[in-house]
Protein backbone atom coordinates (compact mmCIF):
# COMPACT_ATOMS: atom_id res chain seq x y z
CA UNK A 1 0.00 0.00 0.00
CA UNK A 2 1.47 3.34 -1.14
CA UNK A 3 2.35 6.03 1.79
CA UNK A 4 0.70 9.12 1.29
CA UNK A 5 2.92 12.39 1.78
CA UNK A 6 0.97 15.15 4.10
CA UNK A 7 1.56 18.68 2.67
CA UNK A 8 1.82 21.90 5.07
CA UNK A 9 1.82 25.42 4.41
CA UNK A 10 4.74 27.31 5.23
CA UNK A 11 2.69 28.95 7.91
CA UNK A 12 1.23 25.97 9.51
CA UNK A 13 5.52 24.94 9.72
CA UNK A 14 6.31 27.81 11.14
CA UNK A 15 3.62 28.25 13.88
CA UNK A 16 4.54 24.51 14.76
CA UNK A 17 8.21 25.50 14.80
CA UNK A 18 7.40 28.33 17.38
CA UNK A 19 5.19 25.99 19.44
CA UNK A 20 7.58 23.37 19.84
CA UNK A 21 10.35 25.84 20.71
CA UNK A 22 8.03 26.90 23.52
CA UNK A 23 7.05 24.07 24.49
CA UNK A 24 8.65 21.62 27.05
CA UNK A 25 7.81 18.49 25.01
CA UNK A 26 8.06 18.39 21.26
CA UNK A 27 6.57 14.98 21.27
CA UNK A 28 3.43 16.52 23.26
CA UNK A 29 3.42 19.83 20.47
CA UNK A 30 3.82 17.12 17.80
CA UNK A 31 0.39 15.12 18.85
CA UNK A 32 -1.37 17.93 19.57
CA UNK A 33 -1.31 19.71 16.42
CA UNK A 34 -1.46 16.04 14.89
CA UNK A 35 1.91 15.41 12.73
CA UNK A 36 4.67 12.56 13.55
CA UNK A 37 6.96 13.97 15.96
CA UNK A 38 9.54 12.73 13.27
CA UNK A 39 8.45 15.30 10.81
CA UNK A 40 8.42 18.52 13.52
CA UNK A 41 11.81 17.27 14.51
CA UNK A 42 13.09 17.65 10.57
CA UNK A 43 10.97 20.57 10.59
CA UNK A 44 13.05 22.28 13.58
CA UNK A 45 16.82 20.47 12.45
CA UNK A 46 16.00 22.58 8.95
CA UNK A 47 15.44 25.49 10.82
CA UNK A 48 18.23 25.49 13.23
CA UNK A 49 20.42 24.83 9.82
CA UNK A 50 18.72 27.76 8.62
CA UNK A 51 19.43 30.06 11.40
CA UNK A 52 23.60 28.47 11.64
CA UNK A 53 23.90 29.04 7.93
CA UNK A 54 22.84 32.85 8.17
CA UNK A 55 24.45 33.56 11.29
CA UNK A 56 27.71 32.42 9.50
CA UNK A 57 27.06 34.44 6.96
CA UNK A 58 26.37 37.36 8.43
CA UNK A 59 29.25 37.30 10.97
CA UNK A 60 31.74 36.81 8.46
CA UNK A 61 30.04 40.44 6.45
CA UNK A 62 30.40 42.04 9.70
CA UNK A 63 33.63 41.10 10.57
CA UNK A 64 35.32 42.35 7.14
CA UNK A 65 33.19 45.39 7.43
CA UNK A 66 34.71 45.80 11.09
CA UNK A 67 38.21 45.56 9.66
CA UNK A 68 37.38 47.66 6.39
CA UNK A 69 36.14 50.33 8.91
CA UNK A 70 39.30 49.88 11.17
CA UNK A 71 41.84 50.57 8.60
CA UNK A 72 40.01 53.56 7.71
CA UNK A 73 39.93 54.70 11.17
CA UNK A 74 43.52 53.88 11.65
CA UNK A 75 44.22 56.22 8.22
CA UNK A 76 41.91 59.22 10.04
CA UNK A 77 43.89 58.84 13.01
CA UNK A 78 46.84 59.74 11.27
CA UNK A 79 45.76 62.50 9.71
CA UNK A 80 44.61 64.10 12.55
CA UNK A 81 47.77 63.24 14.62
CA UNK A 82 49.65 64.89 12.25
CA UNK A 83 47.31 67.85 11.64
CA UNK A 84 47.69 68.41 15.94
CA UNK A 85 51.45 68.05 15.44
CA UNK A 86 51.18 71.25 13.11
CA UNK A 87 49.27 73.21 15.08
CA UNK A 88 51.15 72.72 18.55
CA UNK A 89 54.34 73.81 16.05
CA UNK A 90 52.31 76.77 14.68
CA UNK A 91 51.41 78.20 18.49
CA UNK A 92 54.52 77.93 19.63
CA UNK A 93 56.15 79.51 16.99
CA UNK A 94 53.44 82.47 17.19
CA UNK A 95 53.72 82.68 20.70
CA UNK A 96 57.52 82.80 20.62
CA UNK A 97 56.72 86.15 18.04
CA UNK A 98 54.31 87.80 20.19
CA UNK A 99 56.40 88.70 23.07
Amino acid sequence: MPRQTRKYTKEFKESAISLALKSPSIKLTAQELGIPVGTLQTWLTDKKEKITTTTNSNTQTDVSRLLEENRRLHKELGVVREEREILKKAAAYFAQHQK
